[in-house]
């Protein structure tokens, strides 16, 4: 859970460090993701967590193969337009449902333990490296007034 705060943290620190109009400009992925579009993508991926989260502790998951690819591009469809605000409020409170429901599962579920390492803070540890240099090179463009 440290690890995931902690990184968590990083994610958001680095993130609150652009200027406001900066989060939504495309380039942090080739494809044309801003910043706002990685905190939509890691949200998105945290509510999944918390929805599997509660299934594992109902009784009620079933273990399937997920097509990561295609549920990516839906992510960014749903939330592609919605206001970074919007965005930011959706992340943080789908972060709070997984953790809610991450401290109800047992510890020895492997399912548990998979999908709360996938969503949270190897999800967080997979983005960062790129999120530092795009804000490393937003803040070259502005001539680093940061």
């Amino acid at each position: 859970m440290a690890e995931e705060d902690r990184l968590w943290a990083d994610l958001h620190h680095l993130v609150d460090s652009l200027p406001p109009d900066e989060a939504a400009t495309p380039g942090y992925f080739a494809e044309g993701w801003s910043a706002k579009d990685l905190v939509a993508h890691v949200g998105s991926w945290l509510a999944q967590a918390g929805a599997v989260l509660e299934r594992i502790r109902s009784g009620t998951y079933r273990s399937e193969e997920i097509d990561i690819e295609s549920m990516n591009k839906q992510f960014y469809e749903a939330m592609r337009d919605v206001p970074f605000g919007t965005v930011r409020a959706q992340a943080t409170a789908a972060r709070s449902r997984m953790l809610s429901a991450w401290g109800s599962v047992s510890g020895d579920d492997p399912e548990a333990r998979r999908w709360i390492r996938k969503a949270g803070p190897d999800h967080y540890a997979e983005h960062l490296p790129r999120l530092r240099e795009w804000v490393a090179e937003r803040a070259g463009q502005s001539g680093g007034s940061r």
